[in-house]
């Protein structure tokens, strides 16, 4: 059920961006117009496109949505990978989405002061704190474990 769901809800959004169903709406709208001295503007008649456009409307915000959080999800995992893969990178941007307000504030602060530095032709310098740790890292600075008695050979 979730993947044809989530074929559908991309399938929705791309549709949903094209410019044809953009003028297929306003065409929409326009017949609705044009037909008001038709139904003499009557309650009926607003009342058709009032709630064709919050139906549409309410659906097209969870399909759309969905398409978001996915993409961003995506997104933010090819980020991770990349800032993994490049060793001079500061491991402590992965996974920053999920900081608070108030920390993702301060990093991008930072970043923001070491941006107009690089473009005033000074050096770029370094996010103040310790960098994060690599995984690699992490094991070279832990102590070798010691083998249990019973798996050493004795000579």
């Amino acid at each position: 059920m979730e993947k044809l769901f989530v074929r559908f809800a991309t399938l929705t959004a791309k549709v949903a961006g094209k410019p044809w169903t953009f003028i297929a709406c306003v065409g929409i709208v326009l017949v609705w117009a044009i037909s008001g001295p038709i139904f003499q503007f009557n309650e009926t008649w607003q009342l058709v496109i009032n709630t064709g456009t919050t139906i549409v409307t309410f659906l097209m915000v969870f399909l759309i949505q969905n398409t978001q959080n996915r993409d961003g999800a995506a997104m933010q995992a090819k980020l991770d990978e990349l800032v993994f893969a490049v060793k001079q990178a500061d491991a402590r941007f992965i996974g920053i989405e999920h900081l608070t307000e108030a920390e993702l504030d301060a990093i991008l602060a930072e970043v923001e002061k070491r941006g107009l530095a690089v473009q005033a032709g000074k050096p770029a310098k370094p996010i103040r704190g310790k960098p994060g740790l690599r995984a690699d890292q992490i094991e070279a600075e832990q102590p070798k474990a010691a083998t249990p008695a019973r798996t050493r050979k004795k000579a």
